[in-house]
């Protein structure tokens, strides 16, 4: 609440403006309110105790992808078998939308995947951005790491946020630089 109530005041007094920067203000305002929400809906399913539920991985995806799209991001879902999930809604929704956000700012687009595999969901996200140097590929998962030459946007807790989510849940998340091009990154949850 307390961080939220600045981020509605500014909201409110741009508004009306008519200026490019000020609409471009709006729009990151309402940007740093929705990190703030999913924030602290993260924080909430952690600090009560309650144990991970039963998630429809496919419609999870599918509403991630399609808002999007709505936004005009180069997303999709390829066509995936009926999944069931055993994980915290808001950090799984975390999870993806880190490594998705990350391949629509790295790599310029994202496709989704997943299947079952040995009991586990798997989760692949993949772009067609530059990747990632091999030597480079753990290090990434650190806390304030960002590599030299990329777009010097966020603050390298990310990837590291993501990791530590999918662990609390019994998951992974890995990184893997494709044959062709770009990067894949890919979540394993167990099946429920």
């Amino acid at each position: 609440h307390d961080l939220r109530t600045p981020l509605t005041r500014m909201r409110m007094r741009l508004e009306n403006a008519t200026d490019p920067a000020a609409r471009a203000s709006i729009a990151d305002i309402r940007e740093m309110d929705g990190m703030v929400a999913s924030s602290l809906a993260v924080l909430r399913e952690q600090r009560d105790g309650t144990p991970p539920g039963v998630i429809d991985l496919g419609a999870l995806l599918q509403a991630m992808v399609d808002d999007l799209a709505d936004e005009g991001q180069s997303v999709e879902l390829a066509e995936m078998p009926p999944l069931r999930v055993r994980a915290h809604p808001a950090s799984l929704r975390r999870v993806v939308g880190n490594l998705v956000g990350n391949a629509l700012r790295y790599g310029g687009n994202a496709r989704l995947h997943a299947r079952a595999q040995d009991g586990r969901a798997v989760i692949a996200i993949e772009d067609d951005g530059p990747g990632i140097p091999p030597a480079q590929l753990d290090r990434v998962f650190e806390p304030w790491v960002r590599l030299q030459g990329g777009a010097q946007v966020g603050y390298g807790l990310g990837l590291a946020i993501a990791r530590d989510l999918a662990e609390r849940d019994g998951g992974t998340v890995a990184l893997a630089n494709r044959t062709e091009k770009g990067l894949r990154a890919e979540v394993t949850l167990p099946l429920a």
